[in-house]
């Protein structure tokens, strides 16, 4: 059961993260302080998400097959997020 509900909530975190899409439409989501608020907790999800699913992965030992997608997807998201970090960080570099 437990396997289960980790496969589960992993998959949503698969999901969440296109939401923005969704919130951008709309004028107030464009105007400064809101647009780095939302971009910077989305990146912080998006983090957690592969921080969440890696250890899902090999701590709680959850390794079906739907998990190794969650795992590469949340993986990459990892990876954006920090770079969106990085980037509201060093704006510009050089």
């Amino acid at each position: 059961m437990k396997k289960i509900i980790l496969t589960t909530i992993s998959t949503i975190m698969v999901f969440a993260p296109w939401t923005i899409l969704i919130f951008r439409m709309f004028d107030w989501a464009l105007l400064s302080p809101v647009a780095e608020i939302m971009i910077s907790c989305y990146a912080a999800f998006m983090i957690f998400s592969g921080i969440f699913t890696a250890a899902s992965y090999t701590k709680a030992k959850v390794q079906n097959n739907l998990m190794k997608v969650c795992l590469v997807v949340n993986g990459i998201y990892a990876v954006v997020g920090v770079a969106a970090f990085g980037m509201m960080i060093l704006p510009k570099a050089m």
